[in-house]
Order: structure tokens, then C-alpha cells, then sequence
């Protein structure tokens, strides 16, 4: 098995020997085993059911929570050859997606995002075929407790049941014990098997630097990108401050190209700046968490956090998509004590709170008494309620749960009004507690005068490998002695299409 499995990866993938973990999953999957795979972010996740998806019968289904990362999946295997994969998301018009659930037997990969899989007409789509493999990709969404927790995810459970309890893989980068823990109980599934390896990044040095006001940040970024160009993240939790520092980066850093990203962005540009970014068409990225999952660029050598991180599993998160490539590279955070405020706003707004709760049991009363269900489209819902889409995903998932709503109608129900809404209450109570313990945890992390990488993965795991470059600044990292190389500032931005042609391809112009 195992020299099959090496011929294997180098006729479709063009690698001569595993990653760290790979061989290990995918031979626990291919004895139809369910396995729970925790990587560091970069490792090669992806492997883990490319692999299988080719060697199997039937079809693989990758629960996937990003379109762009659906696409680029799709476009690097089939760059590799294989043609059998194709992924199903909201961009696609009737027909195309009419021509995917006509020949839906023909293919052996097929991404989607959990919203559409729990549709009752892609469920009764896929019991037609053989499913081969069920894998969840970002597997923390599942928990309750994880840092990206999306309710659509703990639907997936029953869609397994429905499609015949293949065998399951659930991967993720991130995840605590307690995290993990959750996964396999939401999932009915305790007895996974766990393959677990470290998520230490040896090769990125972390420097936290205390500041006194956001002025002193911004003259801290210039100054460094003016010495470095490099391919760069910034991660700021306020989509507003990600726009206008982008703005503000583009006039003081002549000729380096910048864009800005976020989750209340149109799809479709969203989808571009990823895909710019990936081309290296864009140099820096002022960001808020929704971007990077997935990412698969391995020279980015500097990752900013404008912002504090809500918590250090994010953080772990965003910082390891530095230096995929193994070479020197830096995490920076900045940090000042009026940046406290907006973490506590952050956590408060993620989920209702009790006024939002009663007036949604209020209209639901009222709905009742008039034998009247709940609008259709979700925008209005959350118009009516003035909810924002993850507190009404997140309450929406809870009322179901309980039985009192289904499809937009209001059910009948065993319990009282009063135990539905103090379990709902109950819940949302205990992720803000959880919340803010986290952001204490990150705030304590911060302030830490020992060394910040021990400390940093302590929680996550036993040991972690030695700094292969400069620690951090509590070990006495210093910036004169970090030399990265260089892009060339694109200085022909005045080149048409045609003269930018040429250029590429080396021809006098």
C-alpha cells in the first residue's frame, strides 16, 4: 500500500514523498475509517482527499466554506490533469448548475458549501450516487466553541445520516482539545480517529510592539514597507478601517499595488482580490478575518495585525499563512490600550442579545396569533429584526433546533415559549463568556515577558520546535537583522495590455 500510494502522489500531483500526516489520513481514509486531522496551516491539507477522491470509487463531497477557495481548488487540480471535479456555488446561473446535477454521476470531487448542501433538493441530489467520502474542510466551523463557529455546520451530521454514513474526514488547521472534542460530538462520531500534529511555524519570528495611538501604527507600517517589499497582510477587525488604510497606504507608497477585502464586499470582488493577491498582482492585502482560509501563496513573509485578534486561535490562524515556502518571515502585532473597545463590541454584536431575543419571540407570538409564517428571503428577516447575517444564521439554527420554526413555518411545539427562549438564552450567554475569556487570553499573551513563542502554543500542544531564524521581540528580534528578498515596485504603470505582453515575455518594447 505504501509504495502505491508514493507512485500515486507523483503521477497525479508531481510530489515524490508526504508531508508531515498526509500518508498517515489518507491511509486511515482508504480503509474507510473517520478521521479527525489537525495540520498547521501550509502543511497540504488539500492532499489528504485529493488523493483519495482519485483512488476511490464514487464521489467525494468537500464541505468547503469559501467560493474562492472552492475555485482555486477546482483550477489546481484540474491544471494536475484531473478533470472530474468541479464545485457548485452561488455565482453559477440555472443552467450550469442544471448541466452539474444532470451529469452529477460523472464526477469524483465535488466542493460545496454547507448552505447549499442542506438544501433538501442537493441531499435528494447526491442519495443517487455513491458517496465515497465525506469531508469537511475548516472543521472548527463545526464547533460551538471554535473562533469561525457557523451554525450551517452543525447541520451536517444529520446530511451525513441522509447520505448513507459514509466514511468521514474533518480536517482543520486550528483547534484546542475542547474544539476537537466538539467536532466528534457534533458529529456522532467519538470513535474518529485523531491525527494530531503540531501547528508551530519555526520559520516566522513574532514581535509585538506597544504603541501609544492608531498615528503611531501607521507611521510604524510605512516605515516598514517602505524597506520592505514584500508580500504583506494586514488584518484589522474593522472593515471601514481596512478601506480607508488602503486608501491611505496607496497615496503614500507610490507604485506598490494594494487592495482591501472583506465580507461585506460583492462575491464576486471578493473572488478577485483573492485571485489578484494569489497572481501576485497585488503586493499588500489590508484585510479583516474573512480573508486567507485557504490561501495557498507561499511567499507572503509579513502578516500585520492593525488590530487585536479576538482570540490566539485566529491569530495562530492568520499568522501561519506567512512563509509557506519555509523562509524567514514575520508576524507583527501592534498594540495600544485604546484598542480594548473594539474587541468588546465585537463580541457583544456577533450574536443576539436578550432585547434582540425577545423581540423575535415577540413577532413570533404575534405571527402565531395571525396563522402567519415568516418572510421567505432572510435579507428581510434580518431587515425586520435588524439582525446582521451571523446573528440571524445563529438564531435561525436555534429555533429550528427546537422545533419552532421549519421552512419559514411556525411549528407546533413541546416545550413552553419560556424554556425555548432561556436554552437560546443560555446558549448565546455562554459563547460571550467564552469570548471574552479568549480575548483575555490574547491580551494576557500580549503583555507576556517570556519568551512569546513558548507561550503562545503552550495551550495547543505539548512542545514545538526551536525558532529556525529570529524568536520574537522577547528573545531580541531585531528588524536590521531580517533581510527578506525583495519584489520589484511595478515602475511601468502606465503600460497597455499589449506592452505589458511584451514585457513578460521578455521582448524589446
Amino acid at each position: 500500500m505504501e509504495l502505491e500510494l508514493e507512485r500515486e502522489l507523483q503521477k497525479h500531483f508531481r510530489f515524490s514523498t508526504f508531508r508531515t500526516g498526509q500518508k498517515e489520513i489518507i491511509q486511515d481514509v482508504l480503509n474507510g475509517n473517520d478521521v479527525l486531522g489537525i495540520l498547521p496551516t501550509g502543511s497540504g491539507k488539500s492532499i489528504c482527499y485529493q488523493l483519495p477522491a482519485i483512488m476511490m470509487d464514487g464521489l467525494t463531497i468537500v464541505v468547503s466554506p469559501l467560493i474562492s477557495l472552492m475555485m482555486d481548488q477546482v483550477k489546481e487540480m484540474k491544471a494536475n490533469h484531473f478533470k472530474k471535479v468541479i464545485a457548485i456555488n452561488s455565482f453559477m446561473n440555472f443552467e450550469e448548475r442544471r448541466e452539474i446535477y444532470r451529469n452529477i454521476h460523472t464526477y469524483k470531487l465535488l466542493f460545496i458549501s454547507p448552505e447549499l448542501l442542506s438544501q433538501d433538493f442537493i441531499i435528494h441530489l447526491l442519495q443517487r450516487v455513491k458517496v465515497s467520502l465525506f469531508v469537511i474542510d475548516e472543521a472548527h466551523c463545526i464547533s460551538q466553541w471554535g473562533y469561525e463557529f457557523r451554525p450551517d455546520y452543525l447541520k451536517l451530521n444529520s446530511i451525513i445520516e441522509k447520505l448513507g454514513n459514509p466514511p468521514t474526514l474533518a480536517l482543520s488547521g486550528t483547534a484546542t482539545p475542547e474544539v476537537q472534542a466538539d467536532i466528534m460530538t457534533s458529529l456522532n462520531k467519538p470513535e474518529m480517529i485523531k491525527h494530531i500534529y503540531p501547528m508551530d511555524k519555526p520559520n516566522i519570528a513574532f514581535c509585538i510592539e506597544e504603541v501609544e495611538n492608531d498615528q503611531e501604527k501607521n507611521d510604524m507600517i510605512i516605515q516598514l514597507l517602505k524597506k520592505y517589499n514584500i508580500p504583506t497582510l494586514i488584518y484589522f477587525s474593522s472593515r471601514l478601517t481596512a478601506e480607508s488604510f488602503t486608501r491611505f497606504l496607496s497615496e503614500k507608497l507610490q507604485g506598490r499595488r494594494v487592495g482591501f477585502y472583506h465580507a461585506g464586499m460583492e462575491p464576486m470582488d471578493r473572488v478577485m482580490i483573492q485571485q489578484q493577491f494569489m497572481n501576485n498582482q497585488l503586493d499588500i492585502v489590508c484585510c479583516t478575518s474573512a480573508f486567507g482560509m485557504g490561501i495557498n501563496k507561499g511567499n507572503i513573509r509579513l502578516i500585520i495585525h492593525y488590530h487585536i485578534p479576538l482570540q490566539l486561535e485566529s491569530f495562530i490562524q492568520e499568522v501561519g499563512r506567512a512563509g509557506r515556502d519555509g523562509k524567514s518571515s514575520v508576524s507583527l502585532l501592534l498594540f495600544s490600550k485604546s484598542d480594548m473597545l473594539l474587541p468588546n463590541h465585537l463580541i457583544k454584536s456577533e450574536l443576539p442579545d436578550a432585547k434582540d431575543l425577545s423581540n423575535v419571540f415577540g413577532y413570533l407570538r404575534d405571527l402565531t396569533l395571525q396563522d402567519m409564517d415568516l418572510p421567505k428571503d432572510d435579507v428581510q428577516i434580518q431587515n425586520l429584526f435588524n439582525l446582521n447575517e451571523t446573528q440571524w444564521r445563529f438564531l435561525r439554527y436555534q429555533l429550528e433546533k427546537h422545533h419552532l420554526i421549519h421552512d419559514n413555518k411556525i411549528m407546533d411545539y413541546n416545550k413552553t415559549w419560556e424554556d425555548i427562549y432561556q436554552s437560546i438564552f443560555h446558549v448565546i450567554n455562554s459563547r460571550v463568556k467564552l469570548k471574552i475569556s479568549k480575548l483575555t487570553e490574547i491580551i494576557k499573551w500580549i503583555h507576556e515577558d517570556r519568551c512569546l513563542r513558548d507561550t503562545l502554543y503552550q495551550g495547543f500542544q505539548p512542545t514545538h520546535s526551536g525558532a529556525e531564524f529570529q524568536c520574537c521581540s522577547n528573545c531580541g528580534f531585531t528588524w536590521s537583522e531580517w533581510t527578506p528578498e525583495q519584489q520589484e515596485i511595478e515602475s511601468n504603470l502606465g503600460l497597455n495590455w499589449e506592452n505589458k505582453l511584451k514585457k513578460l515575455l521578455l521582448l524589446d518594447i
